[in-house]
């Protein structure tokens, strides 16, 4: 008679151990904080912490692990980085709606004068006055991966004249998808532009003066990708002549230090990158980190695998 070998799972809360449950019979998952010392030297799957991977590389060089599965949707941090031979998954499908929901805030916020009525509450003034709105604004969506499509759904109620720019031109979801090659062309004709792209060599400085100079004066830019889509030199350049104005959830560098000129710009609205960080993260990650579980179970791939595999 052979018995099922076990599969263990290391998770790094308390939290999502007991959001896991239940889970079948042969699952042993293991609380390790991927900073301390492991209390295994194999794991079949290691959930790693959120928004941390700077600090837990070296730990992970310790074990053997047949599956790394990140919190996060991006992974440009840790691309070279990992030991050799690691399987290294995202977190795609756990974050699009909370990261949508505030790139529109961020817009809604921009448009609206938010950030102005809030300092006039604050020294007890009624600063009435009109905005410039949502309504009927050329929106651009730069990337129309998981996020931008999320974001797209959300924009379309509000009567905006919406596209997106992506690798590669096509229609999807009703929305018109040009090809990069066009993104200076698409920009010249944008009030609105919200980056959703991932971070990396090949997205680096996308948003440079030159994409910059091709927006129309009083353009809003909002990045809820990463810092690195846009060259801040250039950013802050424009914001201060006020030829755009910007709301960003990413910046770089990253966090934005004390006494960086971003914070004190007129025209400027800034998130701590806090995109995914709302509750509808628990129970997206707790599904796909079961769904994993699953699917090593019975010795199919895993999915989201970005990094080997």
């Amino acid at each position: 008679m052979t018995t099922e070998r076990t599969l263990t799972v290391s998770v790094p809360t308390e939290q999502l151990r007991h959001d896991l449950q239940p889970l079948p019979e042969g699952v042993e998952v293991v609380v390790w904080d991927v900073k301390s010392a492991a209390p295994r030297r194999r794991f079949d799957m290691v959930v790693l912490p959120y928004m941390s991977m700077s600090r837990v590389l070296k730990s992970l060089s310790t074990v053997e692990a047949g599956l790394l599965q990140s919190q996060s949707i991006g992974y440009d941090n840790v691309e070279g980085r990992l030991p050799a031979g690691i399987v290294f998954a995202n977190a795609s499908s756990v974050h699009e709606t909370a990261t949508a929901e505030l790139a529109v805030a961020l817009v809604l916020a921009a448009q609206r004068r938010l950030p102005d009525f809030v300092r006039a509450q604050e020294r007890g003034e009624w600063a009435a006055g009109g905005s410039a709105g949502l309504a009927d604004r050329r929106v651009s969506l730069l990337g129309f991966g998981g996020v931008g499509r999320a974001i797209a759904a959300r924009l379309k109620p509000f009567d905006v004249e919406l596209r997106a720019v992506a690798s590669h031109g096509r229609l999807q979801d009703d929305v018109e998808v040009f090809p990069l090659g066009v993104l200076h062309d698409v920009l010249a004709e944008t009030d609105i532009l919200v980056a959703s792209l991932p971070g990396g060599d090949a997205t680096r400085h996308l948003i440079d003066d030159a994409a910059l100079s091709a927006l129309p004066d009083g353009a809003l830019v909002v990045n809820v990708g990463r810092g690195p889509l846009i060259d801040t030199d250039a950013l802050v350049d424009h914001v201060r002549r006020g030829r755009i104005r910007a709301a960003l959830d990413v910046t770089d560098p990253e966090p934005l230090p004390p006494g960086h000129p971003l914070w004190g710009l007129e025209g400027v609205l800034i998130a701590p990158h806090v995109g995914g960080a709302t509750d509808a993260m628990r129970p997206r990650i707790a599904r796909l980190v079961r769904r994993q579980i699953e699917r090593l179970r019975v010795g199919e791939e895993p999915l989201n695998v970005v990094i080997g595999g």
